[in-house]
């Protein structure tokens, strides 16, 4: 009887070890289609960027929405 005691806690104790020894999946970076797969600029940059080229109203709004999308700017 103690010998099948001690076999389901050596049972119990190593299955614990095995569930916690399993790693995530890895994490997907999927896209979906047609988007970029860059990553997205901060903020400030783009903001720094408008600075740069001295825009202001719309056409900076713009840019900035671009910049962080990581669109290409227009001419």
């Amino acid at each position: 009887m103690k010998f099948a005691v001690a076999l389901a806690a050596v049972t119990l104790l190593s299955s614990g070890a095995l569930f916690a020894a399993d790693s995530p999946p890895p994490a997907t970076t999927a896209t979906p289609s047609g988007a970029s797969a860059t990553p997205v600029k901060s903020l400030k940059a783009c903001n720094k960027q408008a600075d740069a080229k001295n825009l202001t109203g719309q056409q900076r709004s713009t840019f900035v929405k671009n910049c962080r999308g990581g669109k290409p700017p227009h001419s």
